[in-house]
């Protein structure tokens, strides 16, 4: 009898096979049409009943002409926010993903199920999600257990709605806050950064690992020329590796993130999407980077169309692909063109079979083969969980900066309050650029119901009769849909450059009404900031950079007059950089940094203003004293201030500053040994932490070294180690420290990091610039030590 080998389960259907023998055997089966489908995605507006639409935008996903039935005949690598392209209640939009799964699954020739990713930066960025704080909110918390957390919720809510792959962290280092997706980044600190990535990607993907995580944008966005967005970046190999690879490399190896997506902008003139020595020869060749490879929304397309360094989609997508990329994503404006370039030579199959089973091998161990539906009965985007965290992390995050004794208010008393500023009662300005609601500005739509604002949260703890509200000014007086254009399709005539003014009011006709307000109250809290928009349509996030950092519109008018009254005022910033005061910084009575505290953000405010939470937030940038200052970072070289030191130079408010409503006190330095061997060795130190107040409170202890002589210029000091250290009134708690002697590197002219022998500066503090104790500490050895791929990364601190 014969045997019918169609009836046969083929091997890659066996979920018991091995991940590598299930890759060989699919793929042995493919076509070159069914492999370049597995090499980007479509941008649909799904619908339920199957009659799913093309999405296209100038920006992103051009009109290819190519009707989606044959887009989807060869099955399709991945489908691009499937709920977070629009407006859909959540369970609609689950049974409409699993309507275009079911299509996949059972109407091609190999059932190879598409991946759907979504945006999760600050909660799941779909319709009802939780809109968590910013990344700089991440930052200030210097809370990395907290940060996992967030990545958990996060991920479990993204897994209700069949995501598979999340377009976060940013890993990107800030370098100067007129970017506007500072916003976006954990600070400006290299290790900071690396230690939030690596708890956020481990809480994201799970120990399950059924979730990918994507770190971007690979790599030094952050340190555009002029802080415009995707402009050129001018660093040196050296710098590149020590300050922007550094993080991407930790949630490389220790957290093993499923994918990276390369930046916009070119290095060096070499497009970050082309450039094989970042993509294949670091990434993959030196560290070990075994996931995918995604491109940044349109950035194959921009190859042609704005770098200039491929003359059409083809050249475009074999320059890429060359370089090690694996999915063109939002959609296939190029990838479909590789088969042309194939023909031209430009591209071989083998490069292209290398990314098709990476893709597979992706697919495969995240279960999407077992696993392709989700249930929409069991979308959970919302949970008490959930909300507490968010708030915790306002909470954690807000920075007080300055404080006369105002604070906290007394909500027992009869103090009155005035509140004032185009920031206290908008629900939007308590969020970030990648939030769903932000998102649907340039929709017209708005979803904001679950925010409470400032206001709402103060009337609440002092009574509507005790709580005087003014407005002031606004930001923006309307809010809409066609301000936003993509850098680099708009000509640079004068009316185009002035398009961005013509948003922001000028208006000060309300500043009267605040000045009453004032006066008839006992405490003026302002309200002031930015609001995030893309592409212009606010005054911070992506694309929506400044040349100053003088509070946008007319708030410095708002403010001077409010201050002028005479009534004490207490300053609350939120948004996604730091703004200048215009001087009153020292006559002002408080001042509190919140960034963008997202939906928890009023009730926590609230708190900490009136004493039920204390604040333990700590910057997570500087402040430079001005936008003639920038760039300014705490780790930078002693020559950067200049010879003589400019007067500009340097920042009021420091990395790592913040204040309380106690005290505290460093003392009892003891270190193990001041010496350790440079092949392995650990330096080990403690010392204690006092609260010589009257409240319980927490301090962020700080751990700077200095390398006193090396090979090459090096930073002033360079963060080493962190913790929060809770301590009650009266009470002291004693930190362990064990530093790496591997942590001290830098990186030679080979491309290598390598540690040096001799003195190293150690300073303990409370900032950057507030140092407590300080010793020396010495890397003995008699030659220069190049690091194992595998080095030790993190410090280990223990609070006893």
């Amino acid at each position: 009898m014969s045997l019918d080998h169609r009836s046969e389960v083929p091997l890659y259907r066996n979920p018991d096979a091995p991940v590598e023998a299930r890759v060989a055997d699919l793929f042995g089966r493919m076509t070159l049409d069914e492999k370049i489908a597995q090499l980007h995605a479509v941008w649909l507006k799904l619908s339920a009943d199957g009659r799913h639409q093309s999405r296209t935008e100038d920006f992103a996903q051009r009109d290819t002409g190519v009707p989606l039935d044959t887009l989807l005949r060869h099955g399709l690598g991945q489908v691009t926010r499937p709920l977070g392209t629009h407006t859909v209640d959540p369970e609609e939009g689950v049974k409409a993903l699993n309507a275009l799964q079911k299509q996949i699954v059972e109407n091609t020739r190999l059932g190879i199920p598409v991946m759907a990713h979504e945006e999760c930066l600050v909660g799941l960025m779909v319709k009802d999600a939780t809109l968590f704080p910013s990344p700089l909110n991440y930052g200030a918390t210097w809370n990395p257990s907290l940060v996992g957390r967030v990545g958990d919720v996060i991920g479990e809510q993204a897994r209700s709605i069949g995501c598979h792959q999340g377009l976060a962290p940013v890993l990107d280092v800030s370098r100067d806050p007129r970017w506007g997706r500072t916003e976006e980044t954990f600070g400006e600190d290299p290790y900071l950064v690396g230690v939030l990535a690596c708890h956020y990607v481990n809480g994201l993907q799970g120990e399950r690992r059924d979730l990918i995580a994507t770190l971007k944008h690979f790599v030094a966005h952050s340190a555009s020329e002029g802080a415009r967005n995707h402009a050129p970046v001018h660093v040196g190999p050296r710098e590149l590796n020590d300050t922007f690879l550094l993080p991407f490399e930790m949630a490389v190896k220790l957290a093993h993130a499923g994918s990276v997506m390369p930046a916009y902008h070119d290095i060096d003139g070499v497009p970050c999407h082309t450039n094989r020595d970042l993509l294949q020869g670091v990434l993959r060749d030196k560290w070990g980077f075994d996931g995918l490879i995604v491109a940044d929304y349109a950035a194959v397309n921009l190859l042609y169309t704005h770098h200039g360094v491929a003359r059409d989609a083809a050249e475009a997508a074999a320059q890429t692909f060359n370089a090690g990329l694996d999915v063109e994503l939002p959609g296939h404006e190029c990838a479909l063109h590789l088969k042309e370039a194939l023909e031209r030579g430009e591209i071989t199959e083998a490069t292209i079979d290398a990314a098709v089973k990476r893709v597979l091998r992706a697919k495969f161990t995240i279960g999407l083969f077992e696993h392709p539906y989700v249930d929409p009965d069991k979308v959970n985007l919302q949970s008490a969980e959930a909300t507490a965290i968010a708030r915790e992390v306002a909470i954690e995050s807000a920075v007080l900066l300055r404080n006369d004794g105002v604070l906290p208010l007394a909500p027992d008393s009869a103090q009155k309050i005035a509140v004032i500023g185009p920031t206290a009662d908008d629900p939007l300005a308590l969020l970030a650029g990648y939030s769903f609601p932000v998102h649907l500005i340039n929709s017209g739509e708005q979803s904001n119901s679950q925010i409470t604002t400032p206001l709402h949260a103060l009337r609440e703890r002092f009574g509507n009769e005790r709580v005087a509200y003014a407005r002031g000014c606004y930001i923006i007086e309307e809010r809409r849909a066609g301000a936003p254009v993509f850098p680099g399709d708009v000509s640079m005539d004068a009316r185009s450059a002035d398009a961005r003014d013509e948003l922001i009011s000028e208006d000060t006709t309300q500043i009267a009404d605040a000045v009453a307000a004032a006066r008839g109250a006992d405490v003026a809290l302002v309200f002031v900031g930015d609001l995030a928009g893309l592409f212009q349509s606010g005054t911070v996030g992506e694309g929506s950079d400044t040349d100053s950092l003088a509070l946008p519109g007319v708030q410095q008018a708002l403010l001077d007059a409010v201050v002028a009254s005479g009534t004490p005022t207490v300053v609350v910033m939120t948004g996604g950089r730091p703004y200048n005061l215009g001087g009153l910084e020292e006559r002002i009575a408080a001042q509190v940094m919140a960034f963008a505290p997202g939906e928890a953000g009023g009730e926590a405010l609230a708190d900490l203003l009136t004493g039920r939470a204390n604040f333990s937030g700590r910057l997570p940038l500087s402040v430079p004293k001005s936008g003639g200052a920038v760039p300014y970072t705490y780790n930078h070289r002693l020559k950067s201030a200049g010879t003589p030191i400019a007067y500009h130079f340097g920042s009021r408010y420091p990395f790592g500053f913040g204040l309380g409503y106690t005290r505290f006190e460093y003392g009892d330095l003891d270190i193990v040994a001041a010496e350790a061997p440079i092949e392995n060795g650990t330096f080990e130190f403690s010392f204690t932490v006092k609260n010589v107040g009257a409240r319980s409170g927490v301090e962020v202890v700080q751990i700077y070294v200095r390398d006193r002589l090396a090979s090459t210029s090096r930073p002033v000091r360079e963060l080493k180690a962190f913790a929060r250290v809770p301590v009650e009134p009266g009470a002291s708690a004693r930190v362990r420290v064990r530093l790496p002697v591997d942590m001290l590197n830098f990186t030679d002219g080979r491309g290598e990091r390598i540690v040096e022998p001799g003195d190293f500066d150690l300073m303990i503090g409370s900032s950057s610039r507030d140092i407590h104790l300080d010793s020396t500490l010495t890397v003995a050895g008699d030659a220069t030590r190049t690091l194992e791929r595998d080095w030790r990364m993190v410090s280990d601190v223990q609070v006893v």
